[in-house]
């Protein structure tokens, strides 16, 4: 019999292993987006065994409780489908398959796609995996960035403040829960016009409360909680051209992944005449926003970026050079389920990626 199963944080343990370099072929795709790949190879009979124990899964198998060595006996294939389960289970982690097995669509529910690793054999594929819920964090005073961007990485999202004011436990009213990661604006010290650090040093001063960036599910949420009024634009903004106000205790999305999606669809199939979906949120402390004046002279702008969409949205960028009958892209819903949606439509954005680049045989082949 194993030890009594442990809880073990899923996150903070396998990118460290990542980072350890401990197991072959476990290693960073990109380390910025927070891409790294976990070498997925099927067993076979010829497999030494002394390969097949020597793994991240039986790592994940130890480290959980759920393998004792020496006392249980040794499981390479349950040791795989432990880590894989936890991995879907997980809100932090998106899988991604490069192979060529049928059976890894099975778990492929993505936003956004791998396509190195072409060497791989046809049994052999690898699995990259990257954080779904990050978000780029970046300050600008009167247009001019203050600080490097903050990736913010928590999977319930943050809460933007200034002071020396954090969450208090059973006080989320006045600050936001506690789970959430706390970035604080940076200070007015290297503002050299005086006016504008008085009049910038002023919003801040209302800000111990701040605002919270809730990510919930695929889409991203607003709660303003100080007394610096905040208005914004972004691809669920009612008024594109006209001041947006963040109501104070109001919840209001600022993104939706799964219009996101659907406008990536339209574009590449050119059905719409725009531009590609917009992505990017602009948040404006204490002016009206947006209006007549350009953002570099606003005091204070904040952009909020969802990585896994920048990525998207780059993977299929360019000009749409072929045509796209209504027949060749079909929408099919089993279940009125919003994460159901979000797969028909990556299904969709793979089919098109594959016939923009003429890869006839990266989508995985049916047996």
């Amino acid at each position: 019999m194993s030890s009594h199963p442990r809880r073990v944080r899923l996150k903070p343990w396998l990118v460290s292993q990542v980072d350890n370099g401990t197991f072959p072929g476990l290693i960073w795709l990109n380390r910025e987006t927070k891409r790294f790949q976990i070498p997925w190879k099927h067993a076979t009979r010829h497999t030494p065994q002394q390969e097949e124990e020597n793994t991240i899964f039986k790592a994940w198998a130890v480290e959980t409780g759920k393998y004792q060595e020496g006392v249980d006996e040794p499981d390479p294939a349950k040791w795989k489908a432990q880590l894989r389960c936890a991995l879907n289970k997980s809100r932090e982690f998106n899988l991604i398959y490069d192979g060529t097995i049928t059976q890894t669509t099975t778990y492929s529910s993505c936003v956004c796609a791998h396509l190195a690793n072409k060497a791989n054999s046809d049994s052999d594929n690898a699995l990259c995996v990257c954080l779904v819920t990050d978000l780029e964090v970046q300050f600008y005073y009167r247009g001019k960035e203050v600080c490097p961007p903050v990736i913010v990485s928590n999977p319930q999202g943050c809460r933007l403040f200034y002071g020396d004011l954090g969450p208090i436990v059973n006080q989320e009213e006045l600050f936001g829960p506690v789970s959430l990661e706390q970035v604080r604006f940076p200070s007015t010290e290297h503002i050299t016009n005086d006016k504008q650090r008085v009049f910038t040093s002023r919003l801040l001063d209302v800000m111990d409360r701040g605002l919270i960036l809730e990510v919930s599910g695929h889409d991203i949420y607003a709660v303003r909680l100080c007394q610096c009024k905040v208005y914004w634009s972004g691809p669920c903004a009612p008024n594109p051209n006209a001041p947006n106000l963040i109501e104070r205790q109001h919840r209001v999305k600022l993104f939706c992944l799964e219009s996101f999606l659907s406008g990536v669809i339209t574009h590449q199939r050119g059905q719409s005449s725009s531009e590609s979906p917009l992505y990017d949120i602009h948040l404006c402390f204490g002016e009206e926003w947006p209006d007549d004046r350009p953002r570099e002279r606003k005091l204070i702008m904040v952009q909020v970026v969802p990585v896994v969409a920048r990525m998207i949205s780059e993977m299929f960028s360019g000009d749409c050079t072929r045509s796209f009958d209504s027949g060749s892209v079909r929408l099919q819903i089993s279940i009125p389920d919003i994460k159901d949606n979000i797969v028909t439509h990556l299904k969709h954005l793979y089919r098109l990626l594959q016939t923009h680049q003429g890869q006839e045989n990266w989508l995985p082949q049916r047996l």
